[in-house]
């Protein structure tokens, strides 16, 4: 974002009644229920735009079927909109501040709406802009068009930020929620464009090239994105589906989800009228005594308040991109081994329900959530492989990449959150296999070369003996892989890799001398947890905000003192190193620093916007083979830096405490 951008000034005189205002479209590519677009139209004429900034997207750029997905949904909002009688502008540039000022520019605009995004990246450009626009008089307008409740909005009876999701969720139950959803306008005032402005065609946003749209014409048979298909979509699983949910749910091969998740990611759906929905039904099925509707529909909104919750962890621990919230994991010695991540990536262990989930989730871009959490969980305890690579290959390979939910199933099954997965835990795909695959037909789907094998030995072919594998046409080590580590193996390495973990703690435990080490308590549940951050609002803002509603910004606060420990203070202070510098911070870990100097992540000037270090994702990149097999390569050349020499560095980051 370039700070040093000229903004025009607006003076009151030229704001007339009926203004004209820009509704900023993002992940809300939607008509009805849409809080921005509404207020838009009630206050005059609008001029809705998208745009397309590539560079802003850094290490988040979408993936090839996130992209498709993305081009074909603004197609069909391009559509909706001209229907009523307006225009979808859009944009490809290099600066979002830049194009948005155009678009003042081109037609006189006094107003600028959008609906909120709570990612570290959004956080920090959103309020930026809104600082930027601001001053120079031009009304800046922000709704809730993406949650139930707003992050701060929900804390505990101390004003602290939970960290279960249970007393999250059991919390958010109890609120009082209005049960509003705003109709679509039948109407809408264009805005007459009276200046140069640089629109471009959706093909001319870039977000799906040649070599891309034979495999991407697959999806269509599948898949049908855009607003409206999502209204039939909720229709569809709420009248039919619903009722058998939470049997449905453990199947882990054909339709048994709500699929309903991409819809969500691009906000072509209200959560409100999913959550609304799902409601009416329990309670109808209540009075009919349905026993089994009702806990369908208490385990789909849990999955509901899931999303919400991951969106109010990484609004209110902004770090969590990057690091585990249980500051303990920052001792765990990953295993950065990339022929493993290779192995993983192509479907290669040798173990097949978590082979089977890998190849359809690169063949399709989705896999169920069940699948979802016994590949994610393989990857990290059994291959001690680091969560940042998984987390990252799903943000570049799934149809519904959503960071915030991606961070926190990869913080769960880490355990790197209070309520995740035990980081001993280590469950054996075999017996996953037989409990969800019972009779090997997701299997059989995805692993053709396994087809033949009796359903007794399709989960663990390896024990099976020599003639029932020559007769299913097997041959381990050939046409499918062995095991690429024993289970008891496995299991050994990774309580190895606790006892080491537990030990480097202790030692830098000990090894502070000034007997400050910064220790809270889970405020959910009250059992001791290794430095998480307690977060506070932060009220005061250089920003302007024009309803309680605006969007706010956190900021981190220690619950004993109300600043935080100069140690943490070190930590929020490695978020905005410049990437060519992610390590000279660990020469000053004894420096202190003011609590002025500890402004929000989005609060944080365009000069300081590292807020993602490259280190950070130091991920080996995808390309296709001949085959249309995924293969590895190094970082790109930019980067300066061999894999061993990062592997090296993030060592020695983590043994320095850091």
């Amino acid at each position: 974002m370039n700070s040093n951008t000229s903004v025009p000034s607006v003076s009151p005189e030229n704001m007339s009644s009926s203004s004209k205002t820009i509704v900023w479209f993002r992940r809300d590519l939607r008509i009805d229920d849409n809080p921005a677009l509404a207020a838009a139209a009630r206050d005059g004429s609008v001029f809705p735009v998208y745009i397309w900034c590539p560079k802003e997207e850094e290490q988040f750029y979408p993936g090839r079927v996130s992209r498709w997905w993305l081009k074909q949904s603004l197609a069909h909002l391009e559509q909706s909109l001209k229907f009523l009688g307006s225009e979808l502008v859009l944009i490809k540039t290099h600066s979002t501040l830049s194009a948005l000022l155009d678009c003042i520019k081109a037609t006189g605009a006094t107003k600028l709406v959008f609906n909120h995004l709570y990612d570290p990246v959004s956080l920090v450009r959103d309020h930026n802009i809104k600082e930027k626009l601001a001053e120079a008089g031009i009304s800046v307008q922000s709704y809730n068009g993406d949650l139930l409740y707003e992050p701060w909005e929900i804390y505990d009876e101390k004003g602290q930020a939970f960290t279960t999701f249970d007393a999250y969720w059991d919390k958010c139950l109890n609120m009082q929620m209005e049960p509003i959803s705003l109709l679509p306008p039948w109407r809408l005032v264009p805005v007459a464009v009276t200046g140069t402005l640089e629109r471009c065609s959706i093909e001319d946003l870039g977000l799906e090239n040649e070599t891309e749209k034979a495999s991407n014409a697959l999806l269509g048979r599948a898949w049908s994105p855009g607003w409206g298909s999502a209204d039939k979509a909720i229709t569809e699983f709420v009248e039919h589906n619903l009722c058998d949910y939470s049997r449905s749910r453990l199947k882990v091969g054909g339709n048994s989800t709500s699929l309903l998740s991409p819809y969500l990611h691009f906000g072509e759906l209200s959560v409100r009228k999913v959550f609304q929905s799902a409601r009416m039904k329990q309670i109808l099925w209540r009075r009919e005594q349905n026993s089994q509707g009702e806990e369908s529909v208490t385990l789909f909104l849990k999955a509901v308040g899931l999303r919400e919750y991951s969106r109010y962890l990484t609004f209110n621990f902004p770090f969590t991109h990057e690091r585990p919230l249980l500051s303990n994991l920052k001792y765990f010695p990953w295993n950065a081994d990339v022929n493993r991540f290779k192995a993983w990536r192509q479907g290669r262990t040798g173990y097949p329900l978590v082979d089977a989930g890998m190849r359809e989730l690169w063949a399709t871009g989705w896999i169920h959530n069940r699948i979802r959490v016994i590949v994610s969980s393989f990857a990290v305890k059994f291959l001690l492989l680091p969560w940042r690579w998984g987390m990252k290959y799903f943000w570049d390979t799934l149809l519904d990449a959503d960071l915030e939910c991606d961070i926190l199933g990869w913080q769960y099954i880490s355990g790197s959150l209070p309520d995740g997965h035990e980081l001993e835990r280590l469950d054996s795909p075999q017996i996953q296999g037989s409990k969800f695959d019972p009779e090997g037909e997701y299997v059989r789907q995805w692993l053709p070369e396994l087809a033949r094998m009796p359903t007794e030995w399709i989960h663990h072919p390896w024990d099976a003996p020599h003639t029932v594998l020559k007769a299913a046409g097997v041959e381990l080590g050939l046409n499918y892989p062995k095991p690429i580590i024993d289970i008891d193996i496995a299991r050994e390495h990774l309580r190895e890799a606790i006892f080491k973990m537990w030990e480097m703690e202790a030692a830098a435990k000990a090894a502070t001398s000034d007997g400050m080490n910064e220790e809270v308590f889970d405020n959910s549940v009250g059992i001791e947890t290794s430095a998480i951050p307690k977060v506070i609002l932060k009220e005061n803002s250089s920003c302007p905000t024009y309803s309680s509603n605006d969007q706010r910004v956190p900021s981190f606060q220690n619950g004993n003192n109300g600043s935080l420990h100069r140690k943490r203070a070190k930590c929020v202070e490695e978020e905005r190193l410049p990437a060519d510098k992610p390590n000279n911070h660990n020469k000053e870990a004894g420096t202190s620093r003011g609590e002025e100097d500890l402004c929000s992540t989005a609060e944080s000037s365009a000069s300081k916007r590292q807020t993602i270090s490259r280190m950070s994702f130091s991920v080996p990149q995808s390309c296709s083979s001949s085959d249309g097999r995924p293969m590895l390569e190094c970082e790109s050349s930019d980067m300066k830096r061999s894999w061993q020499e990062k592997i090296d560095l993030e060592q020695t980051s983590s043994k320095n405490g850091n």
